[in-house]
Formats: structure tokens, sequence, C-alpha cells
């Protein structure tokens, strides 16, 4: 091992940029993968999603034959012929019987359905922008963020739509109601529709192609607003990605929600372009998952952590995983430990976590070889070609050198526009430079390796000490008796902030609050000790499994109000 990096002076920084690309003049670290020709990201200004995307489907002949898009529930099947078709009907729907032109925002209400990309294409085809929202969010969610994106047409799921009535919003509805036979939906759009010349579609890579609304885990949710060059140079990435680690042959499963910009930009956009197969699910459900892989033959799922944890604490059996060749993490950070104890009960499994922001367009860092991440358990990968990254100490704003901690800084053509109507909001994100930055504590290895260690809102000020929940919560998930667990801030008289856990307990289980807290303190310096236990029987998660830590800590000031 080079120990160079323990060495002061010249030679130590030299050693740093050639093996990581750290440039110890400008603190910048840079990728070190290049784009070979063909991949390279179009730079033709006049180009959008859509037609980029399809550009890239099957010619027509046998090849565009291929399943696309395979529904687990019902079977039902979707060749890239047909895929085609059905976007450019529905986009020519949209733009005779309802108006749709450039830059008119289109509010999507759905979960996961194998017609699901076809209304994102379609929308962006006709020159529309697209905005999503979870449909089991409240009514007054989804007006709110109706009326903040100022959408013009909605197209809603059948059970969800009733969420929109308040808001007075046109709406097309998913699927026909054969007792509706008078209300327009997306299937009669589809089957009666020419597809036709779109004569105001005049689109460029510098137009807003959608308008995606961040989680919300720390505060407020905001509109990210992205670009078709935005997306155009994610799908390149991730395009580039798939086809240099999977085979051509390769089956897909997708549980990840296609609302969520990890949904959206894998199995919307850039696996299409990939000619994959994907097989879709409505939600996740783990055993419903089990069976899709044995009965599909499922080689690749992008997942997050919470599916990893389930499937490493599931004991039950009698599935037959042997396809299954790679799984992603992503949306959140996985665990040394959930990861280690993965991969020692898939060992066939190559595990790759991965880094990336809805403000990035789901792009950052990534494995591109499971050796790489086996090796390195804590990373998240290297970052992506055309992106830097700077780590800066928020505190004195000065750009870190490998192993030093600080904010985590992205600059890229992914990188997004601005937060819609909140330049407070962008100007406080976007600095000089076009730098964005993610609001994650994190630092590189002197191999270029990026390391999150968490979110700066979310850590604990103990007496002057950082707390990294994730840290205590990879800790508390390998307790036998523990299913799921969260850590937050308490407030605290002395000490400012203490850990305070809320842990979900195995079905029987009779762990106590004082048992939780020695098997933590055993393994953890002094000011890292949890105070404070609280029994939950369920960690809230946003739709891409991010703990929702400001549920949790709002539930706790209730709790502490109640008992005054």
């Amino acid at each position: 091992m080079d120990t160079s990096r323990n060495e002061p002076g010249t030679g130590s920084m030299l050693s740093c940029r050639r093996k990581s690309n750290y440039d110890p003049k400008t603190g910048i670290y840079h990728s070190l993968v290049q784009l070979e020709e063909r991949h390279k990201i179009p730079t033709t200004a006049n180009l959008d999603t859509a037609t980029f995307v399809l550009s890239q489907f099957p010619i027509l002949n046998k090849a565009d034959m291929k399943v696309a898009l395979i529904d687990s529930a019902t079977n039902c099947r979707l060749t890239y012929r047909e895929l085609r078709r059905s976007i450019h009907s529905l986009a020519a729907g949209l733009y005779q019987r309802f108006g749709v032109r450039k830059g008119d925002v289109i509010f999507v209400l759905s979960s996961n359905s194998i017609i699901y990309p076809t209304i994102c294409l379609a929308i962006l085809l006709v020159g529309g922008v697209l905005t999503t929202s979870n449909p089991i969010n409240t009514e007054s969610e989804i007006t709110k963020q109706v009326l903040d994106s100022g959408a013009k047409l909605a197209i809603a799921a059948p059970e969800a739509m009733h969420k929109l009535l308040s808001t007075g919003i046109p709406t097309i509805v998913t699927i026909r109601d054969p007792l509706k036979s008078n209300e327009a939906s997306v299937e009669e759009l589809i089957d009666s529709c020419e597809s036709m010349e779109l004569p105001d579609n005049k689109q460029t890579q510098s137009d807003t192609a959608a308008v995606l609304y961040s989680s919300g885990t720390t505060g407020t949710s905001k509109g990210v607003i992205l670009t078709h060059g935005n997306l155009i140079c994610t799908i390149t990435l991730l395009k580039w990605a798939a086809e240099v680690t999977s085979a051509k042959d390769d089956i897909y499963l997708c549980f990840l929600p296609m609302f969520h910009i990890y949904g959206l930009i894998f199995f919307c956009l850039a696996l299409l372009c990939a000619s994959t197969t994907t097989v879709l699910m409505n939600r996740f459900d783990l055993l419903a998952m089990l069976e899709a892989i044995e009965t599909y033959r499922v080689n690749n799922i992008p997942a997050v952590p919470p599916v990893i944890l389930t499937m490493v604490k599931y004991n039950g059996g009698g599935y037959d995983l042997s396809s299954l060749r790679r799984v992603a993490s992503g949306a959140a950070p996985l665990s040394k430990d959930v990861a280690s104890r993965f991969r020692e009960k898939f060992p066939w499994v190559g595990l790759k976590p991965g880094y990336g922001l809805t403000e990035s367009c789901a792009a950052g860092a990534v494995f591109l070889s499971s050796e790489e991440a086996k090796a390195r358990p804590a990373a998240s990968g290297g970052l992506l070609p055309t992106f830097s990254a700077k780590v800066v100490d928020f505190e004195s704003g000065i750009p870190q050198p490998p192993y030093s901690e600080g904010e985590i800084w992205l600059k890229g053509p992914a990188v997004m526009k601005g937060y819609l109507g909140n330049e407070a909001a962008t100007s406080a994100t976007i600095v000089s430079g076009g730098w964005l930055r993610t609001g994650d504590l994190g630092y590189f290895d002197e191999d270029g390796y990026l390391f999150i260690v968490d979110r700066i809102k979310e850590l604990i000020k103990h007496n002057g000490y950082q707390v990294a929940p994730a840290e205590l919560e990879a800790i508390l998930l390998n307790h036998p008796h523990i299913l799921d667990a969260a850590v937050i801030p308490l407030e605290n008289e002395d000490a400012g902030e203490v850990p305070m856990a809320y842990i979900v307990r195995a079905t029987g289980s009779e762990l106590s609050e004082e048992q939780v807290m020695q098997f933590v303190a055993g393994q953890v310096a002094p000011y890292k000790k949890i105070k404070r236990v609280t029994f939950i029987n369920e960690i809230p998660k946003s739709a891409a499994g991010k703990i929702l830590r400001k549920d949790l800590r709002s539930q706790s000031k209730q709790h502490i109000q109640s008992k005054l």
C-alpha cells in the first residue's frame, strides 16, 4: 500500500494527484474515467430528451420486436416497436386533443405501470415539462405541487384521481373505465391517435424538461429544474455504465418508484437506450420481488438500502436466485456492515453502491466493477465522466485533500438549473462557478473513491463534537433483534444535542431501551452513546428509501411536550 499520503510535503500531494486526479492547486477532484467516442454526450443544441431516447431504440426490423417492458403482475409485454408507436400516438393526442405545447407543465400522479415510460416520453416529445408525484401523498401536498409547478394538465391513475378534484386541473386517467365512455384516458389516446409531426416542438438542450420535487427529508420539498441537457447527460452516462457492466440479454427488475429521479432516469429513459428488458413491479414487496427474480431470470436490480437490508434479514427460502448477477444501491448511504452481510449471504451477486441527487439528475459517482466495490465496502464509487468535485470545509470554505472530510460539491453538465421560483435556495445551493453544494458530508480516498458520511444538516452536535446518525444506525442494524433503526438529535440543556434512537424490534423480541443503549455504548466513543430509545412499528421513509428524520424529530417533540 502506498503510504506517501502520510508524509508531508509536495511528494504526498503529487501522489494524490497522480492516483485520484486531485489537483492540490485548485482543490478539485476529476473523474478518472473517460468516455469513448461512441459514448460521448451529444452536444447538438437542438435536441430534446425524447428524440434522443427514441433515436437509441432498436432500428425498425426484427430487432425492435425485442421486449422492452414486462408487467410482473399480468405478464403483459411491450416490445420496442409497440413502445415507439405508443409514445408517438400519445404525444399526438396530447397535442391535438389537449392543446399541449412547448413549456406546458404536465402533472403525473401514478405508481409504476407498464405505460408510465410512454407517458413520460410522450410529454417530453410534445414539448411538455414533466412533473411527478407520489400517489400516496395527501390531497394538500398534491395541490401544493400542482400550484407550485404551474401544471396545466394532469395524468393520473384512477385510484388517485380524487386527490386532484380540488385543483380544478383538467385530468386524463391512465386506464380507461368501461363505465365512463366519455372519460379521456391514456389508453384511448394511444389507440385512437395517429402519429404526426409536431410543428411547434423546436426544443433545445437548455430548455426545461422536468421539475422534480426533492424528497424534503430535512425540510420543505423544492422543485428541481432539470433541462433536456441534464437528462441527456445522465442518460448517456447510465447507458454507458449499463453497456460496460451488463450483458446484452440482461433482465432488469424495477420496483423503484418511477416518480422519483432514480426510477425515472433508469427505467423510463436510460435503460431503454441500452435496449434492455425490464420487469416492472407496481411497488416493492419482498416475496413478489423474489418470485419475479425466479420467474423472469432477473440479472440486475437497481435498489435502495432498505431493500438490501430486507434481503439480508430475510430467513425464508425456496426461491431460485441464481440468475441474479448485480444489485446497485442508491438514493441513500449503504452502511459498510449491511453491504458486507449482503455479500456474505449472496456471494455470487455483485453489489455496487452509487451516489447522486435529484439536483445532479441522479448522477455523481458509481462503481464499474463489483470487485472494486467489494474492496471498498464503505465507498460510493468513483466520479462519473464529466463530473468534478470538491470537498469543502464548511467552516473555513477551504477545499480539502484526500481523507479530509467536508461538504461534497459537484460540477458537471448533469447539475440542475436551479429551484423553481426560489432564487434564495438556488443561490445558496449553486455557488460561483456552477458548483452544486450537495449538503452531504464526505471525503475522497487517495484512489479517487468517494465516501459519504452523512447529511450535514442531520449531524448531531454534542459538546462541540459531530455525531453522524448513519454510523450509529449501522451499528444498531447489526443487533439480531433490531429490524430497522433511525437516529436523530435530541435537544439537551447540558450537551446541546444527544443521539436518540427509534427502533423497530423483531417480532416477539423483548429488547429493552437499556439493552439497546448498552449495545451501542460498547462500540463507540462516549459522546456518541445513545441517550434515549423509543420503539416504533415502522421507520418513516421517503419513496426513495431515505429516512424522514424531520418526521421523527417532530414526533419526539410532541412526545416530550405531552409529558410536560
